[in-house]
């Protein structure tokens, strides 16, 4: 297919379910907390206007639950059939931090969603509002399990290698290994922050449609408190995510800044933009800014780090893929911070829901968030090819033996039901988005009446045409 190896194949297939996968559970994380803000405001305040927003999000969180479950089977299926020498390698280390995350946080939200989705009126105040935090508090603990894992694959540590077999020797170190509590950190806050500007994105399209209410403008209100509160904590645990990195992954830090050798005595520039060529071993079209490399990355006005140049040619990430992948992230990053600037500017102001320019800027940015976290995986995992586990196993020895037919044929297969399922899923969504808080006593929590067990999805129950025009398209 294309002139690809199963080895590439393998890498693209896993790619593209991780990129589907994660966007649900980072917006799983942001809402269920928002959720537990929002029944806690409304237990405090008795203000209904903290109660009909979390009835309008709990639905949208029920249908991107339901979708990240489903698309995270795929994954876990994945390790086995496609990547079985690593799954054979390094199970004893995967796969109980993988099972901690089913017995601990899994069970948690499982034995906790029902009574949070359809218990309102079932269950007293304080049982729902414990039921809607301990799914927070789940969907947390799932992001801790799956970040040890990814991370011991970044940075190992607390095994040996016993007859060509990882053997876990200290458990706390592979859980607690160097990069795990920045990755974590780093994680977290961009969960929150894709979710601050989905809902403020939502907030914002309802002002720009004249669907001006105090729901429509608390929900933008809240929104814009957490991006202007969490992009600059993102930004510095960013810096000191960088730091770890170029201690523990260096030539990933030399590929992401297109860095290729050092010149004796010259502090490192950082390059803005430029073309990282593989081939030619050098950044072409380079746009730099003296000194500003080595002032970020080592703190010093003529500190050095490795460049590409250093290693073998078959230990070097993908530079030409790096180096954008970050940028974006980067960039996207920049734009939350004048997004929050600008927004406590025109509070202050009394502008907050009536500048168009802005509401237009907040509802574009909507995606910003998952598209930045999307940048993000892509830098840090490509990044530290040609490493499946730093430094102790290559990516080329984890692959199954399948053959380039098989490997393309799935790959085809994903691809089609993948948009599929989850497109209709996500304009779902959207759809509910689109149709705004509702204001009166209807309860979307009560599910089947007659008793039956309901399903997540069952939270969401409203029957809406997905061709039709939502009341706010009518009105704009």
């Amino acid at each position: 297919m294309f002139g690809l190896t199963a080895l590439e194949l393998a890498r693209i297939q896993f790619g593209f379910t991780i990129s589907f996968h994660i966007i649900f559970p980072a917006i799983t994380i942001g809402l269920a907390s928002y959720l537990a803000v929002l029944e806690g405001l409304w237990l405090w305040k008795r203000d209904t206007v903290y109660r009909d927003l979390y009835h309008f999000w709990s639905k949208i969180f029920a249908v991107n639950f339901a979708m990240g479950v489903v698309s995270g089977l795929v994954m876990a299926y994945q390790f086995g059939t496609n990547w079985s020498y690593f799954s054979s390698f390094a199970g004893s280390v995967t796969g109980p931090l993988l099972a901690y995350e089913v017995l601990t946080a899994f069970f948690l939200e499982a034995g906790f969603l029902g009574v949070m989705l359809f218990g309102w009126n079932r269950v007293g105040p304080g049982l729902h509002f414990f039921s809607t935090i301990m799914v927070a508090v789940g969907t947390l603990i799932s992001a801790t399990w799956i970040l040890a894992s990814n991370s011991w694959m970044q940075t190992p540590q607390g095994f040996e290698i016993v007859n060509g077999v990882v053997i876990p020797v200290n458990w706390f170190e592979i859980i607690f290994n160097p990069s795990f509590p920045y990755r974590l950190a780093h994680m977290t806050v961009a969960a929150y922050l894709a979710t601050a500007l989905f809902v403020g994105a939502s907030g914002a399209w309802h002002l720009l449609r004249g669907n001006d209410n105090r729901h429509v403008r608390t929900m933008m209100s809240m929104a814009m408190w957490m991006v202007l509160f969490a992009a600059p904590v993102q930004v510095l645990i960013g810096d000191l995510h960088g730091l770890n990195t170029l201690k523990h992954q260096p030539a990933k830090i030399a590929a992401l800044e297109g860095h290729w050798e050092n010149k004796p005595g010259e502090a490192v520039p950082l390059t803005l933009f430029g073309w990282p060529d593989m081939e030619q071993e050098k950044t072409l079209y380079a746009i730099k800014v003296p000194h500003l490399g080595n002032l970020i990355l080592t703190h010093s006005w003529d500190g050095q780090f490795p460049g590409l140049k250093e290693y073998a040619r078959e230990d070097r990430p993908n530079s030409t893929v790096v180096f954008w992948s970050f940028r974006v992230m980067v960039g996207l990053g920049m734009l939350m911070l004048l997004l929050g600037a600008w927004g406590l500017w025109l509070r202050w102001r009394k502008q907050l829901y009536q500048k168009r320019l802005f509401l237009r800027f907040a509802t574009w940015m909507g995606p910003a968030g998952v598209i930045a976290i999307l940048a993000g995986w892509y830098t840090t995992e490509i990044g530290r090819q040609p490493w499946i586990v730093y430094g102790v196993m290559r990516t080329k020895d984890a692959v199954s033996n399948h053959s380039v037919l098989a490997m393309s044929t799935t790959l085809v297969v994903f691809v089609v039901v993948y948009f599929i399922v989850f497109g209709i899923g996500t304009s779902y969504m959207l759809k509910l988005v689109g149709k705004g808080p509702e204001t009166d006593e209807h309860d979307p929590g009560d599910g089947d009446q007659h008793g039956r067990p309901a399903r997540p999805l069952s939270a969401a129950h409203e029957q809406i045409d997905m061709f039709a025009p939502t009341h706010s398209d009518r009105k704009g």
